[in-house]
């Protein structure tokens, strides 16, 4: 069992979701429950856990957890950190605008500490859970700094792990600022060819990214 009393789920072993609508306007049938830790990754909170806020389709749940099986090896002193997802049965999840049909899920940056190693970004209550850290222009906050070559190497398997199962990744949304950045690292070539959101989302996305995968969704 996982420290928070859950045990991990294997990718493939959950029955299958129905999302409908959109991420901005939908819901979900079967949605599962994400596990709240594994050997390299965490849930950003024990609270929202217990709340239920990190429910996906059945098919993000296997491409997240296959993603994370791969990084063991291709990553295997990263740090990583999921965030929001969204409600058991979708719908409005404030205080996001989208994250409604189990197809949105957020995951902050892996970090290197101040002595340079990996480490776990904090993501305490009173910083509404992480959202209100903020990274400066040279994508350090504190004593923590982004790991970029981590990151990329992340969306890279998510990317891997989606087409493996013929789904793939709709969007992801990153400040723009940091992208030469992440496309600097070694997968920076492969993560050009993803769908970065080039205008300005409402609010600012650089302790964490926002995937929205591409799933068939009924209407």
């Amino acid at each position: 069992m996982c420290a928070w009393g859950m045990a991990a789920i294997a990718p493939g072993a959950t029955a299958a979701s129905n999302c409908h609508g959109t991420v901005n306007r939908g819901s979900i049938e079967g949605s599962v429950q994400l596990p709240p830790e594994g050997a390299n990754f965490t849930a950003y909170s024990p609270v929202a856990v217990a709340m239920r806020r990190n429910h996906v389709h059945s098919e993000v749940s296997a491409i997240i957890l296959e993603a994370y099986a791969k990084l063991e090896l291709a990553a295997p002193k990263a740090q990583y950190v999921y965030g929001e997802t969204g409600n058991e049965y979708g719908g409005r999840f404030r205080p996001h605008r989208t994250h409604q049909n189990g197809l949105s899920v957020d995951f902050f940056v892996p970090v290197h500490g101040r002595d340079g190693l990996p480490a776990r970004l904090p993501t305490p209550a009173t910083q509404h859970f992480g959202y209100d850290i903020e990274f400066d222009r040279t994508a350090r906050y504190g004593e923590y700094s982004i790991d970029f070559t981590a990151m990329a190497e992340h969306l890279y398997q998510l990317d891997q792990a989606a087409r493996a199962r013929g789904r793939g990744i709709a969007q992801v949304i990153f400040d723009t600022a940091y992208l030469p950045r992440l496309f600097a690292t070694p997968r920076g070539a492969a993560l050009k060819k993803l769908n970065f959101m080039k205008g300005k989302p409402w609010v600012r996305h650089d302790e964490h990214y926002h995937v929205d995968f591409a799933v068939p969704c009924l209407k």
